[in-house]
């Protein structure tokens, strides 16, 4: 049992091109800089930013943002290296079977599986709730959730998520057309959002400007589940606050730049990957790191943080509401629901776009990677994602693991920025279209800072994440283990070596199974 065993980049591709598990190219630069602006500008922007400022670090906040995008900028290089040497379907998945062996690319790949699934289960429930609040502005009283036998369904959650899985199935040039639109829609909700903001500002709320720390006012267990996993290691008070109180907010305004892994997961249905994949991600990356400190400046200069601390959940519209603008609350609503709009559909995309690297591996099962002749998308596998994000967000309390995806998202790009590494070592005669600069140290760095923001996540996160990864090694040895086209490539490799004839109850079998073409694919394939 090789644990460790790779897949050759070669291989990758020749997988992507196998008939009837095919996608096809036919995204842009600017398709995939406006999927970045897409999944990463959603309701986060009206809230993450102000609970940060509230909780964690006060006007510091903008750093905490700045902290998040850099380490996102490093970690994306990485990602662009490597998706420039092996344009497939997969992320930091295919990624990591490259370089660093099996077992840590199932492991990637669950923890990717975690970070979309959740994400979009979480942000389908948003989107039904603020659909609900627009309703609500315009006179119409139309609750979130109706109850059926005592369990509140989010009826929103199906809605959105159903129109987009169809979306998704008829094509994904066409998902992206309608992506466009909702996210210039979008885009300019937010500089409205800015441009008002400014007007309210006044620099008396900046200071200061790096709160003092302070410990928590809450005591005791759950007080200690909720402290950061760097404070519990190191003993530390749980406090807010101070240096590592902007390291914290960094920490959980990371949940803002969680877009940018999922384009390069649609490296498949990139046109010239080499150049495009590059261009598309740090373009959508610098327009979102602008609008987001930009935002987090209006938001701590129209009121200070301690008013935004008051607030039971502090968002943009409680700064507008503070300073007097009522009217605001309704551009911002509707904002928050376009935003989120789009964000699903990226995530439902990602999520199939991963699910199905894995399948054509083997290590889920193989039927999930088929795609339709016709349009060239996973119809079956998306609508299986569709289904199942539908109804944990629409009848689980599933916003209790927010912080599950940031720490699947920063585990992944710990893999992906230590893997360039690897992969420039075992294959120097790969020339990529990108290159992450100045050697080894950008992917080390990028690296050391995803692992310490990952440290200041929560406690009862990382039990969480624990308890996902126990499922998910054990899901890998009961069935991806063994079902894996990598193990059988192996098994038959070592029985050529040892020279073990195959007995003729052995041989029938596979003499019968040559009826069925499917299997003469898979064995020809396995042994390239």
């Amino acid at each position: 049992m090789n644990l460790f065993r790779t897949k050759s980049i070669e291989q990758s591709i020749a997988d992507a091109d196998e008939p009837g598990r095919k996608l096809k190219r036919s995204l842009s630069t600017w398709d995939l800089m406006i999927m970045g602006v897409a999944v990463a500008v959603g309701a986060g922007i009206f809230s993450v930013g102000a609970k940060a400022a509230a909780n964690f670090a006060g006007p510091a906040v903008t750093i905490s943002f700045a902290i998040a995008a850099v380490t996102c900028a490093l970690a994306i290089m990485c990602y662009a290296e490597f998706a420039t040497a092996i344009p497939v379907a997969g992320s930091a998945y295919v990624f990591t079977y490259a370089t660093m062996g099996e077992l840590l690319a199932w492991i990637i790949g669950w923890n990717l599986i975690l970070e979309l699934f959740t994400a979009g289960a979480v942000i389908a429930k948003y989107w039904g709730i603020y659909l609900s609040k627009v309703f609500a502005l315009m006179g119409v009283d139309i609750p979130p959730a109706i109850s059926l036998g005592g369990i509140d369904l989010y009826w929103g959650a199906f809605l959105i998520v159903a129109v987009f899985t169809v979306l998704l199935v008829l094509g994904t040039k066409l998902s992206a057309r309608v992506g466009n639109i909702f996210t210039l829609i979008k885009i300019a909700v937010v500089l409205f959002v800015i441009v008002v903001g400014f007007t309210y500002v006044k620099v008396e709320n900046y200071s200061p400007f790096v709160p003092a720390s302070e410990p928590t006012a809450a005591s005791g267990t759950a007080d200690v589940l909720k402290q950061s996993f760097f404070g519990f290691l190191t003993g530390a008070v749980p406090a807010q606050y101070g240096t590592l109180g902007i390291f914290a907010g960094a920490a959980l305004v990371f949940f803002a730049f969680i877009g940018f892994d999922v384009v390069a997961t649609s490296a498949e249905e990139v046109k010239n990957p080499q150049k495009t994949l590059p261009r598309g991600i740090f373009g959508g990356l610098a327009i979102v790191t602008v609008l987001y400190i930009l935002v987090s400046l209006a938001l701590t200069g129209m009121v200070s943080y301690t008013e935004l601390a008051e607030a039971k959940n502090p968002t943009l519209t409680t700064a507008f509401e503070a300073v007097g603008n009522t009217d605001a609350a309704k551009v911002i609503a509707f904002g928050s629901l376009v935003g989120l709009t789009t964000v699903i559909m990226v995530l439902l995309m990602g999520l199939s776009r991963v699910v199905l690297a894995m399948s054509r591996d083997g290590l889920l099962p193989r039927s999930l990677s088929k795609t339709s002749t016709i349009r060239a998308t996973p119809v079956r596998l998306q609508i299986i994602c569709g289904a199942a994000v539908a109804v944990v967000a629409g009848l689980t309390n599933v916003d209790l693991l927010e912080e599950m995806i940031n720490i699947g998202t920063l585990s992944a790009f710990v893999m992906v920025s230590l893997g360039i590494l690897v992969l420039r070592k075992k294959r120097p005669d790969l020339k990529p279209a990108f290159r992450v600069p100045f050697g080894k140290v950008l992917p080390v760095v990028s690296a050391l800072l995803c692992l310490y923001l990952m440290t200041n996540l929560a406690v009862e996160t990382w039990i969480f994440f624990a308890i996902w990864l126990v499922i998910g090694v054990a899901i890998y040895f009961s069935y991806g283990q063994r079902h894996s086209r990598l193990n059988e490539k192996f098994a038959e490799a070592k029985a050529a070596v040892n020279g073990a004839p195959k007995t003729a109850p052995e041989a029938a079998p596979k003499a019968a199974s040559k009826a069925n073409p499917e299997d003469e694919d898979e064995e020809a394939l396995t042994r390239n």
